[in-house]
């Protein structure tokens, strides 16, 4: 092993607690979106079933990548909903209780959420374990939650 992995991974731990917090917010929300795409109803049924099924695959995505990232660094990512569950900073969705504005409302500020954890991640990652392959991968996935956190918000207002 590299002199540089070995102090990365010796330095790791405040970032493998964020990542994996990060890990089991999108793994929460990846499960809320289905259950909002299934469970939306009203006039725009439609355009929020559409939306949110391309969320989900958004989050999906992103929680691949980032598992990924994290075995690469030498970061063991948590696999299990009971990990996903202890970790997450996020709240589950209910069985389709909330309208849809309810539920774009929840998405918003779970976005709001991920993204500020995503930011102290990222700027650790920067500084303290010098990892700018991880900080800017997690730049790109605040950008994708900031984007869609503009859109929800224009859906609400």
């Amino acid at each position: 092993m590299a002199l540089i992995e070995h102090e990365l991974r010796k330095q790791s731990g405040e970032l493998q607690l964020l990542l994996n917090e990060q890990l089991a917010n999108l793994a929460v929300s990846y499960v809320k979106l289905h259950q909002y795409h299934w469970f939306v109803k009203g006039m725009h049924f439609q355009t929020l079933h559409e939306m949110f099924e391309s969320l989900y695959e958004t989050v999906a995505e992103m929680l691949d990548e980032l598992a990924e990232r994290m075995l690469a660094i030498g970061i063991k990512p948590a696999s299990t909903l009971k990990e996903y569950l202890a970790l997450t900073r996020l709240e589950e969705g209910s069985e389709g209780e909330e309208s849809g504005e309810q539920m774009l409302r929840i998405v918003a500020s779970d976005f709001e959420q991920m993204i500020r954890l995503l930011k102290k991640a990222s700027h650790l990652a920067e500084t303290k374990t010098d990892d700018p392959v991880t900080a800017d991968m997690l730049n790109t996935h605040i950008k994708k939650l900031q984007e869609q956190v503009w859109m929800l918000q224009a859906m609400i207002d």
